[in-house]
């Protein structure tokens, strides 16, 4: 038996779609466009890349997009000048900061200094405290991305499934392991120092691998008809001399075969990443405007 892939860039399509639908019927209501600010700091490469993509990917759905790129010596001052900036314009319903900043700039420091109301990326220790209280707020956009598409593989009622998240990261790993208790899975935080691991793992219904280490997880760690949710971004040598390509946290090709459905690296779950950014865009826009959630996602 062969797993079943989950399509994470189809079912992003798909969630951009929804999104823009959500956005023209809530300009109709109250004649705003929704507004997200993106802030760049320095050359990074990658992180240019997922600027822009953001950016496109913004105006397509029909929302306003404001990118704000500085260099490389940007002060700490000046950086959290922009941000208290962005958080009193009302045409910006949304602020990211893109990670990771330069070394010389605090990142904790300056997320403090997002309003909860427009930290769409959900890293604000208000937002955590909201998802752990079970209150209304922005959730960070990759653990979201992955409780939608397990969602979208095996129904919406999850309710006493065995989830084992390996990982334990404010990014990832504690988010995504509140998000699977508030859908009423029974849930194990596994990290480095758990003991025998992957007997650990073998009993979950529910794998969301998120720990960063290069095809960790093998086909003897996953229980027969398992659901696999690999995180994980690595590059490695390819066959090819010279050359690399990305491989997540589970091997995959191996592990295939005995999972029930597994989401490949790349194409699972990054795709849905800016997706769930621009879903929390057009949430936080209503929500700052006194209307209740869009229920259509």
């Amino acid at each position: 038996m062969t797993a079943r892939v989950i399509d994470g860039k189809a079912y992003a399509a798909k969630l951009r779609g929804l999104i823009g639908d959500g956005v023209a019927a809530f300009k109709g209501e109250t004649g705003i466009v929704p507004g997200l600010a993106v802030v760049l700091v320095g050359e990074d490469p990658a992180s240019r890349v997922y600027v822009a993509n953001k950016a496109k990917q913004t105006v397509e759905v029909g929302m306003a997009s404001f990118e704000y790129k500085l260099p490389a010596d940007t002060t700490q001052d000046a950086l959290e000048a922009l941000v208290a900036e962005l958080n009193a314009r009302d045409d910006v319903d949304g602020i990211l900061v893109q990670l990771p900043l330069p070394s010389h700039l605090n990142e904790l420091a300056v997320i403090d200094r997002i309003h909860p109301d427009k930290d769409v990326d959900g890293l604000h220790v208000v937002s955590a405290g909201r998802l752990v209280a079970g209150l209304p707020g922005h959730v960070s956009c990759t653990p979201l991305g992955c409780m939608m598409l397990i969602k979208d593989t095996l129904g919406a009622d999850i309710a006493g499934k065995d989830a084992v998240v390996i990982g334990r990261s404010i990014l990832v790993g504690k988010p995504v392991a509140q998000l699977l208790l508030a859908a009423n899975c029974t849930v194990t935080m596994a990290h480095s120092r758990t003991q025998n691991l992957a007997d650990v793992v073998r009993r979950a219904d529910i794998v969301v691998a998120a720990v960063g280490r290069a095809e960790m997880v093998k086909s003897d760690w996953i229980k027969p008809g398992a659901c696999v949710i690999d995180v994980g971004i690595n590059r490695v040598p390819s066959d090819v001399e010279g050359k690399t390509k990305l491989v997540g946290d589970v091997a995959y090709a191996e592990c295939a075969e005995v999972a029930d459905s597994i989401t490949p690296v790349p194409g699972g779950v990054g795709p849905m990443t800016i997706a769930c950014l621009l879903h929390n865009t057009l949430q936080a826009a209503r929500m700052r405007r006194g209307m209740e959630m869009d229920r259509r996602f």
